[in-house]
């Protein structure tokens, strides 16, 4: 018997939410680290969280910069805060790299990058969130099926290119291990449960 609990996950935007937004990041050199973002990382995972990046990144497909480059950045955003993933897309259908131009079901407000981590994860979708600073994370949120928390910290609530209605709006990342209940001590207590379970199948 698989006695693996699911845990819920909070997934993350990357320029806004946990790097300055400055357009198109094309180099690890560009790539700024808000310097609160590591310990907010720490803080979601201690509440028995999943921190999971999943994010557009059209400019491969735009041609702006490599895909080998992207995953360099990647790199470093693990090595720098501790996220467990990182899930991207490179797509764009009005790319000017062939390679990468077509509409797919990765891009946000798609869920394919969802439905990948929960591929890999053991993912309580229920019990999980979504964080943006645009209206396409809220709507991405919402098409997975997951709560949704808007951050100030980007383009915020001032430029939503779409009417969306996320479930709490918060000013950055350190705000948002105050309002996540505490998914640790469910965790535990669903080992628990499971292992009882499979020792009376056992007898």
């Amino acid at each position: 018997m698989d006695t693996t609990a699911k845990k819920p996950a909070v997934f993350l935007d990357r320029d806004g939410v946990l790097t300055e937004e400055n357009s198109y990041i094309t180099s690890v050199e560009r790539l700024r680290i808000f310097p609160y973002t590591a310990e907010c990382i720490r803080q979601i995972r201690q509440k028995g969280y999943y921190t999971i990046v999943i994010t557009n990144q059209s400019g491969v497909a735009r041609g702006l910069f490599t895909e080998e480059t992207l995953r360099e950045m990647n790199d470093y955003l693990m090595k720098q805060t501790n996220v467990d993933a990182i899930f991207y897309c490179p797509h764009h259908p009005e790319g000017t790299v062939e390679k990468y131009r077509k509409k797919c079901d990765c891009r946000k407000p798609g869920s394919g990058m969802f439905e990948a981590a929960c591929r890999e994860f053991a993912i309580d979708m229920t019990g999980s969130y979504m964080i943006g600073d645009r209206a396409g994370d809220i709507l991405a949120g919402q098409n997975a099926g997951v709560r949704t928390i808007l951050l100030e910290s980007g383009y915020g609530s001032a430029e939503l290119e779409d009417d969306v209605v996320p479930d709490h709006v918060l000013q950055d990342l350190r705000g948002v291990a105050e309002i996540l209940p505490d998914a640790a001590g469910k965790l535990h207590q669903e080992i628990l449960r499971n292992c009882r379970l499979g020792k009376e199948q056992e007898k």
